[in-house]
């Protein structure tokens, strides 16, 4: 059925459905948060592994994995069920999802390098997996609705409840991992926390596969050869652009959330104030502060779109992303005592990062139309496995840079730091995260197709489907 022979009411978005695509981002979220905030010092604080060590393993495992989410989008797009292209892939991967992350924050009884085996092994399976859930998923958000302002509204929804759930995850991890680990090993304690948090991650994906819909029939439903594929999306510059901004801000933020505990446990000293208890729940300095950066996330995602409708995306973006330079770079001369400005400085740019990637999200399906209207063909999820691509880059070279500079920096696990390596815990809360936005603004500012050139390629992509 083509688009444009859909009744209305098979075109409405209804508010379970937009519930229910957020659902998805939300399950993912709650995992990929904690990857990057605490998966790091898990393994070298934890697991037992050197800095530099870890950070190698990390860029091997997510290059290794970023060229392997392509691979599922082609996949995803030769895909044809009852149930659609993309949805089978989110009903079928749930559990083992859920049962790969647990493996990953799992400690063995190894030595050393089977430890460093065990690691390459689960964390590399767990990237695989989360790109054969997570580019399906995104690539819903292009069949669900042909309309630009559904996606706009589908997108504010995904990031609102990505942070949502990256907030409870961040918010309570820590708390659960000190609970588990009474009577037990710390280890246990981190495994069990991770394992309740898959439990919430399978049924939020359940929720997802159930309450949505794949509605967009491409104009050419004859098969396309996969060479044709890979040409099309190779001469599509829109997408090229985002790929290099979607990987300058992963940067931004895998550089920042990744030494956030480090700057909390080594410069901060947060063991030496009191715990913050809230219904009798004890919280640490760094998860409140993970916390607080997503809750400040979630507005940025909510004044994403009546900003971006006033002003453009790309003016949205570029602002957004100034701003958090400036702010990031003036982070670094806090004092440990200045908790009140560490946590202002963190909402504030943390409003600024929230609104850039539902606008983001927004733009890979807007390079979709654009494609399908210059070829004929819409690779949808080839599309939208580069934004997969582009954040687990960004993420392995964020990861990479964070590890390899603790090792250069002379950081000793569970020790007190010398002031070489405090300089450089600093240094990734602000110096080196600002990097990441400048780029993505340079990126971003070329980005061509605005508002208006949209609205005009959407116009002849719906008289070519009638």
């Amino acid at each position: 059925m083509a688009t444009a022979e859909l009744t209305k009411s098979d075109t409405l978005i209804r508010f379970r459905e937009k519930i229910g695509y957020g659902f998805g981002d939300m399950a993912s979220s709650m995992f990929w948060k904690l990857f990057g905030s605490y998966l790091m010092i898990f393994y070298t604080d934890v697991f037992g592994l050197g800095a530099a060590l870890v950070g190698t393993m990390f860029l091997i495992t997510r290059i290794w994995d970023s060229f392997f989410d392509p691979v599922v989008g082609i996949v995803a797009d030769r895909t044809n069920t009852k149930w659609g292209k993309f949805r089978p892939y989110i009903l079928y991967l749930a559990l083992p999802f859920g049962i790969i992350g647990v493996l990953t924050f799992y400690t063995p009884e190894f030595g050393g390098t089977g430890k460093l085996i065990y690691a390459y092994i689960t964390y590399s399976l767990m990237m695989m997996i989360y790109s054969a859930i997570n580019v399906p998923y995104a690539s819903l958000l292009g069949v669900i609705s042909p309309d630009p302002k559904d996606r706009n509204v589908l997108s504010t929804y995904r990031m609102l409840f990505a942070y949502i759930g990256s907030f409870i995850a961040l918010l309570l991890f820590m708390p659960m991992v000190n609970i588990f680990s009474v009577g037990h090993s710390e280890q246990f304690g981190w495994t069990m926390s991770v394992f309740v948090i898959s439990i919430a991650c399978a049924a939020l994906f359940y929720g997802c596969f159930y309450l949505t819909k794949e509605r967009v029939v491409p104009i050419n439903q004859k098969q396309t050869k996969l060479k044709d594929d890979i040409k099309d999306l190779f001469s599509n510059k829109p997408w090229w652009i985002l790929l290099g901004s979607g990987i300058s801000a992963l940067i931004f933020n895998s550089i920042r959330d990744g030494a956030t505990v480090y700057y909390f446990k080594y410069y901060v000293v947060e063991d030496s104030y009191s715990s913050i208890s809230f219904f009798g729940i004890p919280f640490v300095l760094s998860g409140l502060y993970l916390a607080v950066g997503q809750m400040a996330n979630i507005i940025g995602v909510i004044l994403a779109a009546p900003i971006s409708n006033k002003i453009g995306k790309k003016k949205t973006y570029i602002i957004s992303m100034v701003i958090a330079t400036i702010l990031s770079i003036i982070f670094y001369w806090f004092d440990r005592s200045q908790l009140m400005m560490i946590f202002l400085f963190q909402i504030l740019i943390s409003i600024c990062a929230g609104s850039i990637f539902p606008l983001l999200w927004s733009m890979y399906a807007d390079c979709a139309d654009y494609s399908e209207l210059r070829t004929g063909n819409r690779a949808t999820g080839l599309i939208f496995s580069s934004s997969s691509m582009s954040q687990k880059f960004g993420w392995a070279l964020g990861s990479a840079i964070t590890g390899w500079l603790l090792g250069y920096y002379g950081f000793q696990a569970n020790a007190i730091q010398s002031d070489q390596a405090i300089h450089g815990i600093k240094m990734f809360l602000s110096w080196l995260p600002a990097i990441g936005t400048i780029l993505s603004v340079i990126f971003i500012s070329v980005y061509p197709l605005s508002e208006v050139k949209m609205k005009e390629i959407i116009t002849e992509l719906d008289e070519k489907r009638k």
